[in-house]
């Protein structure tokens, strides 16, 4: 400004003398302070650009100069970092090619094998057709066949049966004619004096008594000397109807299968050799030939069978039944077979007619098991209506009605050579029957759910039992209380028996794919056979 004020007097030819005008204030206002603002920034911006231009840093920039250093190694390092994933993923692209250059020829390959495959099973879809248009053209031939077969070895078993029968006859006319030999002459006349004897014994005891005691008992006299078929009018015995054999409760056979040691021959256990299937549907029970290598087998496709056994052929089929068959079990004289269905009837079959010769229809519901006397002369059978029967085989009718039991009867059998009956029931217990009165005479408590299956020793003074949850019980008929108790569960035990061997041992017979129904042991005690839900027999040995 002195510079200025100082030309101005050297030009100013005058020395005019300018008055100072003051400035006011009041006059600056707010949008000139702005103005000012705007242009002080606007100079400042300038000088700012004209400094980079020259190349002079910022006052920001202005710092330590290693601080740039730093800054060009970092980027130094991000770039080789780059580079060197560039690297990698170069690499990577150029496997990722080849693998697929790879697997691009594994797929052409696979579908040009797939395709060979394709062409094989439409070959090989063609054959099976082929073949089963000629395998259906022997079907039949097949069938025929089958049934020629079957009706021979029906002929063959019904031929050994007539051989067999013939046999016994003839040895029975043999001891008959040495008997009637024997007792020729005198004993017409000791038979004589016995009877005399006897009406005289029964006069005496007839001495003493009032006149009403004397005619009962001589009607008693009368009656039991009458001939059955002349009994009165209101008599109310069947005329034909079977008399019970006396009780002696000895088991032959106990005697035929042990050896001089008292035990069989037989120390281990069993080995599965042989199975066959022989139904459509689960096979619910099994039984022995009492004297010949014949199985019997019952099952859910309303037919029984019966096979050779071990070789598991075919030998007669029965059919009848509208229901599920649920047991069989042989004559003792392997002439007859009796069956039990869930069609409410048990019936009898002959093998030497080969059909069913006889249905008894008294039960109101499923019968669950069927057994035969010794004597061959009565059945007994159990069923769900809660009670068991006994039917005679002459008569052709029910003989007695056991009831007692609360639930399903579900097991009966005969102690062999006596006319006492074991059952089981769903309502826990088992009963001991006599089978010529039809009483119970004894009930074993003990087990906790419904009992499935029973059966005597061949001593007839043990008697075991199994129910629903695999407990398995041994019972003291005389002390009519439990031996020892043991669980086999948790499944449930179907079918209990006596093993003749008697080995006192626990072994487990693995074989069967599904529930094993039934077993039953040679009554030589050198092999088994089960039968299961399978639909199959296996015999173990």
């Amino acid at each position: 400004m002195k510079n200025i004020e100082e030309q101005l007097a050297v030009d100013s030819d005058d020395e005019y003398q300018y008055e100072e005008i003051p400035v006011d204030e009041e006059f600056v206002t707010a949008d000139i302070e702005e103005e000012l603002d705007v242009a002080v920034r606007t100079i400042k911006e300038a000088e700012e650009d004209s400094q980079a231009a020259r190349g002079l840093l910022c006052e920001e920039d202005i710092g330590v100069v290693p601080d740039i250093y730093t800054r060009n190694q970092d980027l130094d390092n991000e770039i080789k970092f780059l580079k060197r994933e560039v690297e990698k993923y170069r690499d990577a692209a150029i496997k990722a090619k080849e693998t697929y250059v790879k697997l691009r020829k594994e797929r052409d390959y696979h579908r040009m094998h797939h395709k060979r495959v394709v062409q094989e099973k439409n070959k090989l879809i063609n054959d099976i057709k082929r073949l089963k248009r000629h395998y259906s053209q022997y079907e039949p031939t097949l069938q025929q066949l089958k049934k020629k077969y079957e009706v021979a070895m029906k002929e063959k078993m019904l031929s050994k049966l007539e051989r067999d029968r013939a046999v016994g006859q003839v040895s029975g006319l043999q001891s008959t004619l040495k008997s009637m030999e024997s007792f020729k002459g005198g004993s017409a006349k000791s038979l004589q004096h016995m009877s005399g004897d006897n009406s005289n014994i029964r006069v005496k005891d007839r001495e003493g008594y009032g006149p009403t005691q004397q005619r009962l008992s001589y009607e008693r006299e009368r009656k039991l000397e009458m001939d059955v078929q002349n009994l009165p009018g209101d008599y109310k015995r069947h005329p034909n109807d079977t008399d019970f054999p006396p009780d002696k409760g000895i088991n032959p056979y106990l005697a035929q299968v042990k050896g001089p040691s008292g035990h069989l021959t037989r120390t281990g256990g069993f080995r599965l050799s042989n199975t066959f299937s022989a139904h459509a549907n689960p096979i619910s029970g099994v039984a022995l030939h009492p004297r010949k290598q014949i199985l019997a087998t019952s099952s859910d496709d309303h037919t029984w069978k019966m096979w050779a056994v071990p070789s598991g052929d075919i030998i007669m089929t029965g059919e009848g039944h509208t229901d599920w068959v649920s047991g069989c079990d042989f004559h003792p004289g392997g002439s007859k077979l009796v069956t039990s269905s869930g069609d409410t009837t048990v019936k009898i079959w002959d093998f030497s007619k080969a059909e069913c010769v006889h249905t008894f229809t008294d039960h109101t519901h499923a019968v669950w098991g069927v057994t035969w006397h010794s004597c061959g002369d009565f059945v007994a059978s159990c069923s769900m209506d809660n009670t068991s029967k006994v039917w005679d085989l002459n008569s052709l009718r029910n003989r007695y009605t056991l009831r007692g039991h609360a639930d399903s009867v579900n097991s009966i059998e005969f102690l062999p050579y006596s006319n006492t009956l074991l059952t089981c029931s769903a309502d826990k217990t088992l009963s001991l029957w006599d089978g010529r009165t039809g009483l119970c005479a004894q009930t074993f408590y003990g087990h906790m759910h419904s009992v499935n299956s029973c059966t005597f020793n061949l001593k007839g003074d043990t008697v075991a039992s199994c129910d629903s949850y695999g407990v398995v019980k041994l019972w003291d008929v005389r002390a009519v209380a439990p031996m020892v108790s043991f669980d086999v569960g948790p499944h449930p035990a179907n079918q209990v028996s006596f093993d003749p061997a008697d080995l006192n041992q626990i072994t487990s017979l693995v074989g069967h794919e599904d529930a094993v129904q039934c077993s039953v042991f040679d009554r030589s005690g050198e092999f088994m056979v089960s039968g299961g839900s399978d639909c199959t027999v296996r015999i173990w040995s």
